[in-house]
């Protein structure tokens, strides 16, 4: 249909009716949940959350793309993702879901802020679109005036969320890409959002070098130690080998 006869909704589910935006496991609640009962994390994890059991059962509403994503997930470690989508230009970065349930809109920030709003920033700083002196608003939101990057949650609450079920179920850091104003490119737009995208792609990819990376070995052996906790003072977030 094109992008001047397509809504915001088109193509947003399903066959099945699902959303998949939406389709992860909630592990946010029971987080946070165990954290106003001070049971984190001497009875409750901060990381490696596990999937609750409901979610698990095969009349659960869970899409079979969905549930390929997080078996693929599991296999590989992955520490560093984003996904694409379209309709704005703005870098969303968890946590999606407000920790006030009732709100729609409320500043939830993760353990590790500071490091999402760095991952944000890099790929928004490095979009020609973003960072264009001439760019105007997509619709009503004013991104502009904060660099162009936003915590999930503030903007509009996102229960289920990829973003957030990678971070407390996985070692991996994941963000969400607004790629473009227009949700529905024309081919012949293509070009030139590829452009626009190159370099923050490249650059976003480079960060999986920063920070701390190595093996953990055991002193005396020397050999590898699996599952091994990595904890940082400050940080209510663990990571595992």
């Amino acid at each position: 249909q094109g992008s001047e006869l397509s809504g915001w909704a088109m193509g947003r589910w399903t066959y099945e009716g699902i959303d998949l935006n939406h389709n992860f496991a909630d592990l946010n609640t029971a987080l946070w949940d165990a954290e106003d009962n001070d049971l984190v994390p001497h009875e409750f994890p901060n990381h490696y959350i596990p999937i609750p059991e409901y979610y698990t059962f095969a009349n659960a509403t869970v899409a079979p793309e969905t549930r390929a994503v997080i078996d693929w997930m599991q296999r590989y470690p992955f520490v560093l993702s984003a996904n694409l989508h379209g309709g704005e230009l703005v870098v969303t970065y968890p946590f999606d879901m407000t920790r006030t349930y009732w709100k729609a809109q409320e500043l939830t920030p993760t353990p590790d802020d500071g490091v999402f709003r760095w991952l944000a920033t890099v790929y928004a700083t490095s979009n020609l679109a973003m960072a264009s002196q001439d760019r105007r608003l997509c619709h009503h939101d004013d991104f502009i005036r904060f660099g162009n990057i936003i915590n999930g949650a503030n903007w509009h609450t996102v229960p289920g969320s990829m973003n957030d079920f990678s971070y407390l179920h996985t070692n991996c850091f994941e963000i969400t890409v607004e790629l473009s104003c227009d949700k529905f490119p024309h081919a012949s737009e293509l070009p030139v959002e590829w452009e626009n995208n190159r370099e923050s792609l490249l650059l976003y990819m480079e960060q999986v070098h920063r920070g701390i990376k190595g093996v953990v070995r055991d002193r005396d052996t020397k050999q590898g130690i699996a599952n091994a906790i990595v904890s940082v003072d400050g940080i209510n977030h663990d990571i595992r080998t």
